[in-house]
Parts: structure tokens; sequence; C-alpha cells
């Protein structure tokens, strides 16, 4: 195994470990879940769970830069924005970004931080998915499918971490992985795609260990089958997954994005200050049988 060590003349003071201070007796209800004065970055969300999670980090009093390859985000984007100008008294801004450009995501993010004056957060959500046999997936589709899903949600990772550490004050990071992670998908042939968010739920760990002394947290969220607009594709195309899905977990249904809102606000929000390293699996119970 080789080893490459990169020396630089400006050493990296950790930030300060701090235990969050939120006083028993407070007049503001729940204080440890606001993101008030938070700059918060997301993946993936020009619409779909992205998104979703996007207007809860607003409604929880972060301003929100949503990155995403889209030439321009779903129409529900501005809808949120509006909103969150108007009746959050926050901001909402969208910056194209195709995750598999490194330099451009390095860039983006930096310039983020320098209008801001900080960093604290990231919700990792984008990721793409090719139903595929096994025997049949090429090399190229299966590099791709590594390249966004994983090396994708590193890079983006290591570009908020980067801006964290600059400005000392530490922040939190949620990467968006699967219940596929950690269980073979009955009747769904996606072998490239659950070996990807295996991979996330690694990265996430060892992140965790590296940036732990930088007062950087690193947690995954592992959704079960959430029913989007591409999920309701699928279904025309299979439609006899709508019947049989359900059936696959505890609660005999399938979830809706806005059921992994409280996720988001928690892993970013003080209120989970003392977890790094973990997954949040909201699967319905799928993989408890």
């Amino acid at each position: 195994m080789s080893v490459s060590i990169e020396t630089t003349s400006t050493p990296v003071v950790p930030a300060k470990q701090e235990v969050p201070s939120v006083s028993l007796g407070t007049k503001n209800r729940l204080p440890e879940f606001s993101l008030a004065g938070k700059v918060i970055c997301v993946s993936g969300a020009a619409r779909g769970l992205g998104l979703t999670q996007a207007e809860a980090l607003l409604e929880g009093g972060a301003r929100v830069y949503a990155l995403d390859r889209l030439e321009e985000p779903s129409p529900e984007f501005y809808d949120i924005q509006k909103r969150a100008r108007e009746e959050l008294g926050t901001d909402f801004q969208y910056r194209r970004i195709d995750v598999r450009d490194t330099e451009l995501l390095h860039n983006t993010v930096e310039s983020i931080a320098n209008a801001e004056g900080r960093m604290d957060g990231l919700v990792a959500a984008a990721g793409i998915q090719q139903e595929t046999p096994a025997l049949e997936y090429t090399s190229q589709d299966a590099n791709r499918m590594f390249e966004v899903n994983v090396t994708g949600v590193m890079m983006t990772a290591q570009a908020v971490a980067k801006q964290m550490i600059r400005f000392g004050n530490g922040g939190s990071i949620a990467l968006i992985a699967s219940m596929s992670g950690t269980i073979a998908n009955r009747g769904l042939i996606c072998s490239a795609y659950n070996a990807s968010k295996a991979a996330v739920l690694q990265l996430a760990r060892n992140l965790a260990s590296e940036w732990g002394q930088y007062n950087i947290r690193v947690n995954t969220i592992s959704p079960g089958y959430i029913v989007t607009a591409m999920v309701e594709q699928l279904f025309i195309q299979y439609p006899e997954r709508r019947e049989e899905w359900p059936k696959h977990n505890m609660l005999g249904r399938l979830s809706a994005p806005q059921e992994y809102r409280g996720a988001a606000v928690f892993l970013l929000s003080d209120a989970s200050s003392f977890m790094t390293g973990s997954d949040l699996r909201i699967d319905g119970g799928h993989a408890a049988w």
C-alpha cells in the first residue's frame, strides 16, 4: 500500500471542542433544533428529496444553497425560494454544479463561504440510479454510477469540510445513503447502485473519524422506498411494484419525501451534537424483518 503525504506551510488548527449551550427552562421551544444563522449546502436539491429537505432547513432558519446539475431547478424550487424570502426571513439560492466537476465544485463552495463568511452544513443528496442486470452492466455505466454516487459525494463533502475548517466553527454533514446499502432489494436489479450506497455508509464513518478533530460531524440517512416523480414513472414500467413494495416493510406502505424532513434538521442542528459516524435508517422497518 502506498501512502501520499501532502505538506503545507500553514498548519490547520482543529476547531475548539465545545458542548452546545442549551439551558433548561428556556422560553424558546427546542432551541437545539434551530438552524438560525447557519449556512448549508444541499446537493441534488433542484427537485425530489433534496429539495424537500432544503425547505425543512430553511424553515429551521438556515440560509441554503442548492447545488444540482440541472440547467434550471424544478418549478417548486422557485415557490420555496419565494417563501424563504417572504415568509421565513432567510434565503434560498441555486448553483448549477455537476458533482463530477471537482474544480468547479470546490470553487463554487468556496465562493459561497466567502460571501457568507461561514460554512456550517451539507446534505449530500445528489445521486443517480440505473436498473440493469449485473451480467449486462457495462464498465462505463458502472463507473458513471460510482463517480456520481461515491466520488461525487466524497468531493462535495471535502469541498464543504475545507471551508468549515477554514472558518474554525465545525459543522455537520449528512450524506444520503439508502437501506439498499445494507440489504439486497428483492425484485430490484441494481447491483451497482446498492454497492455505491454501501460505499457511502463506509465513507461517512471514515470521514467522521478524520474530521472529528475539527468538530465536524458526519452521518448518513438511509431512506427506504420513496414515492417520487421518478418512482412514479418506474411504476408505469413495472406496475406490479406499486402493490408489491409496500408488503416488504412493517408499515405496509411506501414513504413520501416529506417524511425525511425532520431527519435533515436533526442531523444538521445541535440536536444531534454528540452523533457522528452513525446511520439513521428510515425504512418503515424494511430491514428489520
